[in-house]
């Protein structure tokens, strides 16, 4: 997803990508990329191999003889005659990100629904969030300005700090007008907008999905510091009809300087601010190429936060950015390194990510749901399970769909119902027990990949899908384990 706004404060994002033919690195990819086959040196697939089936299960006096093996469905040739679920542990996931394909039903919902501190509203159907640290910065700011407000107005009294708190929430709804720009050209770009945040250092809107050209990616970047830049040319025009030593003009001209810093700040040329994204911009296009332009901006971001740790307390020692040096006390000192280093561990870490963002979404391309989808096998709703994990074996696939009478599916018989199943009781259990039923959702098409796949399973948590062809015709299950595990070897290829 694509951050943008007055911090531009990082958000983890989990890696990405799938499947591919033979890699030096990954021998267990066949050159038919099923997860799970065997690899074509003829080892062992990874999976535990099924427990001897006998061809005719015991027969449960109530149930009478296990119906016969029905034809098959097309899918996905797996190379090894074997079956995953006899004698393997239940699949564990290992740990995702919020939003990861392969991330707990839970896990997905939570990134539906971002969360992320108090509602306060949704312009624009964007909903905007202020975050808990956002209180502790408030009472910063009370305190830091009240302070001044003292030596400007000290017939307030403690009134002071009222105004003070009215000027913080002034403060940071300019940063919500600021990110609400951000908000409404992505939208106008038909970009999805996850959520408005406000936080301790400004405010990130998180846009879900890469612009489509450099120039709108420009423009992106572009609307939030401008309008911080109207916004503080605003509160100079009202500064012009009020009297400069009251209440009002002194709000008036906190509110016009510190939309300028916000907006000069903001257009500082590194990742992850405003400015480092149209520099992303500008060099994509230029060479043509968007990893390009983001490798370029996330460098200049790094040297950025490492002139920002240096220089910060160098320029208030200097007196340049306040009272002279001599003015400056010890805890002042301490307070602007402090502060540097903040900000500095801000921008590093954030060009840091745009570098793995870009990196992920270099990889989605390989992420497809053809390649990743396991062969199943259709078998009907009072088929004993043992007989469906011999026909499994039979026809080296590693996934059961339950079908109707005239092969129309029904539900995904779940592989971690299937493992916790004792082996002495599987010619009495029924497939349809150990089914989930099959919901819109549930259905993907076999072309789908990249982002399109990701949302189809954002949108449908579930730990298994049917994978369909545009003919309807079933080509097999896939795993949301499965994608998991691609995403990870993916990530660890280098770009």
């Amino acid at each position: 997803m694509t951050e943008s706004g007055g911090s531009g404060q990082p958000q983890p994002d989990s890696d990405a990508a799938a499947g591919r033919p033979p890699h030096p690195d990954h021998p267990d990819v066949t050159p038919d990329a099923r997860p799970g086959a065997a690899p074509a040196d003829g080892t062992p697939a990874p999976d535990t191999p099924a427990a001897p089936a006998a061809a005719t299960p015991p027969t449960d006096p109530d149930k009478g003889p296990p119906p016969s093996s029905g034809p098959q469905h097309g899918g996905p040739p797996d190379r090894a005659p074997r079956h995953p679920y006899a004698h393997t542990p239940p699949p564990t996931d290992p740990p995702a990100g919020p939003g990861a394909p392969g991330a707990g039903p839970d896990q997905r919902q939570r990134t539906k629904e971002p969360g992320g501190g108090i509602l306060m509203g949704r312009p624009f159907g964007v909903p905007v969030y202020v975050a808990p640290s956002w209180f502790l910065v408030a009472a910063l700011i009370t305190w830091v300005f009240g302070g001044q407000l003292d030596r400007v107005l000290p017939e307030l009294g403690g009134a002071r700090y009222l105004v003070s708190l009215f000027f913080a929430v002034a403060f940071y709804a300019s940063v919500l007008v600021h990110e609400l720009a951000h908000t409404v050209a992505a939208l106008r770009f038909k970009l999805p907008v996850r959520r408005i945040q406000l936080q301790f250092f400004g405010g990130v809107s998180e846009i879900e999905k890469e612009s489509e050209t450099p120039g709108r990616e420009f423009v992106l970047a572009f609307v939030g510091p401008l309008l911080s830049l109207v916004l503080a040319a605003v509160f100079y025009a009202g500064m012009l009809f009020v009297e400069p030593d009251t209440v009002p003009g002194v709000l008036l001209a906190g509110l016009m300087i510190s939309n300028l810093i916000v907006a000069a700040f903001n257009l500082l040329p590194g990742l992850p601010l405003d400015g480092g994204r149209m520099l992303r911009a500008v060099v994509w296009k230029i060479t043509g190429k968007p990893m390009s332009g983001t490798i370029a901006a996330a460098w200049v971001g790094r040297g950025l936060a490492v002139s920002v740790l240096i220089g910060l307390p160098l320029l208030t020692q200097s007196g340049l950015l306040g009272p002279a040096s001599d003015d400056i006390s010890a805890m002042d000192t301490i307070t602007d390194a402090l502060l540097a280093a903040i900000l500095a561990a801000i921008i590093w870490t954030g060009a840091g990510n745009s570098l793995r963002m870009a990196r992920l979404r270099e990889h989605l391309p390989e992420l497809q749901a053809r390649t990743l989808t396991r062969r199943a096998v259709p078998v009907e709703t009072d088929t004993p399970l043992s007989e469906a994990l011999r026909r499994a074996n039979d026809a080296g696939a590693r996934a059961l769909v339950v079908v109707a009478p005239d092969g129309e599916p029904l539900a995904v018989v779940r592989e971690a119902a299937i493992v916790g199943v004792p082996e002495h009781r599987r010619p009495w259990v029924a497939v349809s027990d150990l089914a989930q039923d099959l919901t819109d959702g549930m259905r993907v098409s076999a072309e789908l990949a990249g982002e399109d796949l990701l949302d189809a399973l954002r949108a449908a948590p579930a730990t298994e899908y049917l994978v369909v062809e545009d003919s309807g015709e079933i080509y097999g299950v896939l795993s949301a384990t499965d994608v998991e595990r691609a995403f990870v070897r993916a990530m660890a290829r280098p770009s």
